[in-house]
């Protein structure tokens, strides 16, 4: 079969899969006449490997779900860039490139319902995704990768599941639709965009698991977005934390969760109920609302809600800077600890 990455790849080990390089997204608000804007995210640096899991995790409003937006090309850039597998994505020309880059990231949606057409049955969805991803594969081949996807996403008898509507299925089993027409395509990443928040909690660990699972069997990484730092510790390999559209830490989960450097993800840690954790929250932390990102003010986001903010968190935005190898914050106060500027 003849591949439609737009892309081949020049060095798996050394060259990220998916990579943002100071992306950031305003939008106008306010009206026609408006010069306001707001600052969705701003000068996000990230990047996705191959066989990788990296949970994107913050609150409603952090900028996650733009992030993801950006990366699927429903939105563009502000400003920064996009590169997959080393190259970015405004070289892409044509439909074939650009549908190929869609096959190779496509997105799972919160809300399993709406990417399924109801006056249509199950496998509606998957045979059309096929017919215009993969144009090489036979009316037989296509029932049959329909069946095959099903089955790998844990929905058996996969035959019956295909013939029935979208209201004959559970929460759990239309999400497993959504994650198995994005398996059809042979993808590379997942954007998974909060794929497990409107389903109970006793359902949710199978969908976590499944992509485990598709992460080994299939060999797809996946861009996990999500507002609960539980359920990114149980499946991600690494972590990037977000607040009012800045990345404020980074690094590998356990390492973050263990000994989280920035007073937002301490918060993020100490609501999480563990009796092994050591971390309290204090009255001041846990105050106070996010702040509107609508023309924003130099310095931290965070320093309203934070006890430990010095005269520095008022008047310079802190830039991301490695503590460690490999764990990273955006914080001026973590960074004199570590010896290190976050800005001058």
């Amino acid at each position: 079969m003849t591949s439609t990455s737009p892309v081949e790849p020049t060095s798996r080990t050394a060259t990220p899969l998916l990579e943002a390089r100071g992306l950031t997204r305003h939008f106008s608000v306010g009206g026609l006449r408006s010069r306001k804007h707001l600052h969705a995210v701003d000068d996000a640096s990230f990047s996705i490997n191959d066989r990788e899991i990296v949970a994107l995790v913050g609150e409603s409003g952090s900028g996650k779900s733009t992030i993801a937006r950006l990366l699927a090309r429903v939105y563009q850039p502000t400003s920064g860039e996009i590169l997959y597998r080393g190259q970015p994505l405004g070289s892409l020309r044509g439909r074939k490139q650009n549908l190929g880059y869609r096959s190779d990231v496509p997105m799972v949606f919160q809300d399993p319902f709406s990417s399924l057409n109801p006056a249509h049955r199950v496998s509606h969805g998957i045979l059309r995704g096929l017919t215009l991803h993969r144009p090489e594969l036979s009316a037989q081949q296509r029932r049959a990768e329909a069946e095959r996807v099903c089955t790998a996403v844990g929905l058996s008898p996969a035959a019956e599941v295909l013939d029935r509507f979208p209201y004959e299925l559970s929460g759990g089993q239309r999400q497993r639709i959504g994650f198995a027409q994005a398996l059809a395509y042979r993808p590379k990443v997942i954007l998974a965009d909060e794929p497990v928040s409107m389903l109970d909690v006793s359902i949710r660990i199978g969908l976590l698991n499944v992509m485990a699972r598709l992460r080994e069997e299939e060999g797809v990484s996946f861009l996990y977005i999500t507002h609960d730092i539980a359920s990114a510790r149980y499946v991600a390999d690494r972590v990037i934390v977000m607040y009012a559209g800045h990345i404020v830490e980074t690094g590998p989960i356990e390492k973050v969760l263990a000994d989280p450097r920035h007073p937002y993800t301490q918060l993020l840690v100490a609501a999480v109920p563990d009796p092994r954790s050591p971390l309290t929250v204090t009255s001041e932390l846990a105050a106070g609302e996010p702040p509107k990102v609508v023309d924003p003010l130099p310095g931290c986001r965070f320093r309203d809600r934070c006890p430990f903010a010095i005269d520095v968190c008022h008047q310079v935005t802190p830039k991301l800077v490695d503590l460690e190898p490999g764990h990273a914050a955006a914080c001026h106060v973590a960074a004199q600890q570590a010896g290190v500027s976050a800005g001058a």
